[in-house]
């Protein structure tokens, strides 16, 4: 990639394009991969309630969709199979910083759990402590 690239989706980078983004957008620039992230307006369902289960170590992140807003300190995400897989981050991160989208940078395409963070658009990093997986359930 020339610098010519670089300077023509430097608009993306910052968020400053003229069309709101609503999918997950991969941008590699000089051998570094980043994911865009949106995240979706939490939707009041009240007939749903979300257990948590054991998540996984490691998601693939060309299988993450979107994300949601789920707590103080926990980010949604949504997979392309529709399956929920809920971030817990640091403490001392709100996951409020990251309502505008945010920005993951996978090491080798996983986003792994006390390796990888989350960048919000505003500058904020939080690390990714564990994943939870979450199960639909109805209200009762």
């Amino acid at each position: 990639m020339n610098l010519l690239h670089f300077f023509a989706a430097l608009p993306m980078l910052l968020g400053l394009s003229g069309a709101e983004q609503r999918s997950v957008t991969r941008i590699t620039v000089e051998q570094t991969t980043i994911w865009r992230i949106p995240v979706r307006p939490h939707s009041p369902a009240p007939l749903i309630e979300w257990t948590e289960g054991k998540g996984p170590k490691c998601l693939a992140a060309a299988d993450i969709a979107g994300a949601m807003l789920s707590g103080q300190d926990s980010v949604d995400f949504v997979l392309r199979d529709r399956q929920r897989v809920r971030a817990m981050v640091d403490d001392d991160c709100t996951a409020l910083d990251f309502y505008d989208g945010f920005y993951v940078q996978p090491k080798d395409d996983r986003l792994c759990v006390r390796r990888d963070e989350i960048r919000s658009r505003m500058g904020a990093s939080c690390r990714i402590e564990k994943f939870r997986s979450l199960t639909p359930s109805l209200k009762h």
